[in-house]
């Protein structure tokens, strides 16, 4: 399927790994100019080889803390200076600590509001301007699927997120008819985080084989976790006019795992 986003502007946050690396592939092999950032330069320069590599649109890195106001403007300005404008705003960060309540202090609690709320209200700000230019543009936030079922010992993403989807909702209202805003609440993924768990728990031997560890991941209708892919190709079509009716979503890929009705 053709999305129609060839030439278009994309800037994805924390794109250096992960799920954020996968909606830029998929983003960048459908044509459209992407901006990838992370905060380690290394990993990031490794994720641009790899993204041009697929990619028929162009490529840009652009090292950036998400908790940092600067940053975020400079994340902006980039995307603008080099394509013009900004069409398509993927937002993602890396997840808090895990943690039970009583673990978990006031700085933690700060934290993880400015890593996932906070950075999500100033990336909207910054380019609502830009996205809001045409009738086409999107925004597409990463949250979990923690934000439909409690997960044990993640109090912070649990309770944080949240605050994330209502943004997301708000914005569906008040940005459109120009822009629409949705989320995707992605449950196991084989990403670099679930890797290195998995080989942490055989080195501990707790398994004989990493298929056996990764196969604990994978309560789910379905039998398996997911491919980065699959999510950020989803990421993809939401950003695309072919998902030009869907607005305000917040859509689970988890394999469904989550046993919420809604």
């Amino acid at each position: 399927m053709d999305l129609a986003i060839e030439g278009n502007a994309a800037l994805v946050t924390a794109s250096s790994s992960g799920l954020g690396k996968a909606s830029a592939k998929a983003l960048a092999r459908e044509g459209a100019n992407v901006v990838i950032n992370g905060r380690d330069e290394d990993r990031l320069d490794d994720a641009l080889d790899e993204i041009e590599a697929v990619a028929s649109g162009e490529v840009v890195a652009q090292p950036g803390d998400l908790t940092n106001p600067d940053d975020i403007e400079t994340l902006v300005e980039t995307t603008v200076d080099e394509f013009g404008t900004i069409d398509h705003l993927v937002t993602s960060a890396g997840g808090p600590p895990s943690g039970a309540f009583l673990d978990t202090d006031d700085d933690d609690w700060e934290d993880a509001y400015e890593l996932l709320v906070m950075s999500v209200v100033r990336l909207a700000r910054e380019a609502q301007p830009y996205l809001s230019e045409g009738d086409g543009g999107t925004i597409v936030t990463i949250t979990s699927s923690s934000v439909k079922e409690a997960i044990d010992s993640l109090v912070l993403s649990n309770s944080v997120r949240m605050g994330v989807i209502g943004l997301e909702k708000t914005l569906s209202k008040e940005f459109a008819p120009e822009v629409r805003a949705n989320a995707v609440l992605p449950g196991s993924h084989e990403t670099s985080r679930i890797e290195n768990l998995v080989n942490a728990a055989l080195e501990r031997g707790e398994y004989d084989t990493y298929e056996e560890g990764l196969d604990e991941w994978a309560q789910n209708p379905l039998e398996r976790v997911g491919d980065p892919m699959e999510l950020g190709n989803t990421v993809a079509f939401l950003s695309s006019p072919k998902s030009g009716y869907v607005n305000g979503a917040a859509l689970p890929i988890d394999g469904g795992s989550t046993q919420s009705n809604l």
